[in-house]
């Protein structure tokens, strides 16, 4: 798979976990919907300005787009993917939501020991 389709799957898997539609994020961007979702599917030869706007507009990291996990094993991919779509998630929730889901994870943690 070439970088072209890497960056728009991780696009795609990263507006999902953020539940936006191609619409939402074409609005947050001010990029034509069908253009988001053909980034999406690496037809498009998108510039860097193109990719700053989806960026601002995922409210991420550029460095999270290139993040693809090649050649590593089925349960590190897993926690990988895991910790990501954590991460992003965590981008949305207040102090008090934060320390709430920390304290819920140290039980669910103790509770598989």
């Amino acid at each position: 798979m070439d970088l072209r389709h890497l960056v728009g799957t991780r696009i795609r898997a990263i507006r999902k976990v953020k539940g936006l539609t191609q619409q939402k994020l074409s609005e947050l961007s001010g990029l034509d919907d069908a253009y988001i979702g053909s980034v999406e599917r690496g037809e498009r030869n998108f510039s860097i300005d193109t990719l700053e706007k989806i960026v601002k507009a995922l409210e991420i990291q550029p460095t999270e787009l290139f993040d693809f996990y090649s050649g590593v094993e089925e349960l590190e991919l897993a926690q990988r993917e895991a910790q990501d779509n954590f991460g992003i998630m965590l981008t949305t929730l207040s102090l008090d939501q934060i320390e709430t889901l920390v304290r819920i994870l140290a039980e669910l943690r103790n509770a598989f020991k």
